[in-house]
């Protein structure tokens, strides 16, 4: 059965003028805003963690589409719309009553019944911006795009993850890290971005300092598919995009930027951490020292990514029966999703899977900005449609989804009116309305929340933010979305910038 949930009125507990005479009240104690706010998060530690859904996702996957998918293509068609909004392709019942989706997501519609679609997400940017969607960055821009150690940046939600979650941890460290990024270093394989020092902004750690970045991976394999170009027009070059097909040998190992540094043995790492083992035990008669403590961890993290090969067998697919690296497909974008599955089940806690930039850039991945329907049907939607349901039902199967949260997330949405100029056509970026899904660890089953107007070009109920995602995000994993962090300087951050958890969105 759909059901449609929320109303048009965002119930966000900002600060209200009860929380001013509270300030004031805490001001005449000699406490500032940073104790407010940490009196603010021990409450709702202490009233939420009973509440709902608190908690539940041991684990989070996040899948990253970049470029942004058209949510006409995808999660809400407009089948009565004119040509010229509706486009090339019709819509098809899934199996939850009421809920239509593109035909060219067959598989997707038979897992409807297990996730939550947003139709109603949105914001004002309609700029490529990995960073803005995925951390507190109050803007995103072209500049800012391309400067991931700018300090207008702000932490990725993986890096707050592993931050809190280093923090909390007990001196024994697990062999997989809090905090990895798949299938490569973001960027790294675009013309673009891939060269010199220019790289992609979006999953960084910001002030929490490089050793909160996500631990990334590397791929070696090679692409076996041809796919359609970025603009027919102008691209003389053929590719063969890993992401469209890969031979089954293609291998994942940890990447050259996440390994310590080549003229560290693993001998020569043991001694340090024995030293440090010892400088630890005559700190006991000192004061405690948070900041030695999380640099011991990342010792600790870098010994074990040398000495265990709990993360090598866990990136290891070939051990996975054929039958089950075929249901994911065997392309890149299915395999990365396999091996963040077989993470999480050694321990990992917070996985990310780009669907990155590789080769020519200027309409990357699903950037359709010319030959947007032969992408969209002969290489983005039927990758998508066999590698993300084989994700969700493989993790239903294993027991792991409920404590698995899942987010198939990208920048924005696209153009309601199709642009019949470029050869194949175009949607160009649109953030006033898009789509997303999100499944697992405490997310209803089977829900739709918000809409769209007839063109699919503005929510018209339930508007739902990047950063709203964040916060409800933080409350499945059972972190307070009312942290604060500090920056270099001391100076305190909400975790969640301006979201609030949404309650819709949950089971």
């Amino acid at each position: 059965m759909l059901r449609l949930t929320g109303s048009t009125t965002r119930l966000c507990d900002g600060i209200r003028r009860r929380d001013l005479l509270q300030l004031g009240s805490l001001a005449a104690l000699g406490l500032g805003v940073p104790d407010w706010m940490r009196l603010r998060a021990a409450q709702y530690a202490g009233v939420i963690q009973t509440g709902r859904r608190f908690g539940q996702a041991k684990a989070c996957i996040l899948v990253f589409l970049s470029g942004s998918p058209p949510q006409h293509e995808t999660f809400d068609p407009k089948p009565d719309a004119p040509a010229e909004i509706q486009g090339e392709m019709q819509a098809i019942q899934s199996n939850v009553s009421g809920l239509n989706i593109c035909e060219r997501l067959p598989r997707h519609a038979q897992i409807m019944d297990r996730v939550t679609v947003v139709r109603s997400m949105t914001h004002p940017f309609p700029e490529h911006g990995v960073g803005y969607v995925t951390s507190t960055m109050p803007l995103t821009n072209a500049e800012l795009n391309s400067l991931p150690r700018d300090p207008r940046q702000r932490p990725y939600i993986g890096s707050i993850v592993g931050y809190l979650n280093r923090r909390g941890a007990s001196e024994t460290t697990t062999a997989i890290p809090d905090n990895i990024g798949l299938p490569w270093l973001f960027g790294a394989k675009s013309d673009k971005y891939g060269r010199g020092t220019k790289r992609l902004s979006g999953p960084y750690a910001s002030f929490l300092g490089q050793a909160f970045d996500p631990v990334w991976t590397d791929f070696e394999g090679r692409g076996t598919r041809v796919v359609p170009k970025l603009d027919a027009a102008t691209q003389t070059e053929d590719v063969l995009d890993p992401f469209a097909g890969i031979t089954a040998d293609g291998r994942f190992s940890v990447g050259a930027d996440s390994r310590p540094p080549h003229d560290i043995t693993a001998n020569r790492l043991t001694s340090r951490r024995a030293l440090l083992d010892q400088f630890s035990r005559a700190r006991g008669l000192l004061d405690s020292q948070p900041e030695v403590d999380l640099y011991d961890r990342h010792q600790q993290l870098a010994w074990s990514l040398m000495t265990s090969s709990r993360m090598a067998d866990a990136l290891d697919v070939q051990r996975e029966p054929p039958h089950v690296r075929e249901r994911f497909g065997m392309t890149l974008f299915g395999q990365s999703l396999l091996a963040a599955r077989r993470l999480i089940e050694a321990g990992g806690k917070f996985v990310s899977v780009f669907w990155d930039p590789f080769g020519p850039f200027g309409g990357s991945c699903w950037d359709t900005h010319a030959n947007h329907f032969p992408r969209l049907k002969e290489y983005l939607l039927p990758v998508c449609d066999q590698a993300f349901p084989a994700l969700i039902l493989d993790l239903d199967e294993r027991g792991l989804l409920d404590e698995t949260a899942v987010l198939c997330i990208s920048e924005h949405g696209r153009t309601p009116r199709i642009d019949s100029g470029p050869k194949g056509a175009a949607r160009h970026h649109w953030s006033s309305a898009y789509s997303a899904v999100y499944a697992g660890g405490g997310f209803a089953r089977g829900r739709v929340v918000g809409q769209t107007d007839a063109i699919g070009g503005d929510v018209v109920s339930t508007p739902v933010s990047p950063k709203d995602i964040l916060a409800t995000t933080y409350h499945l994993l059972g972190i307070s979305p009312d942290t604060m962090i500090s920056d270099q300087t001391g100076r305190p951050h909400s975790i969640v910038g301006d979201g609030c958890v949404r309650h819709e969105l949950l089971g």
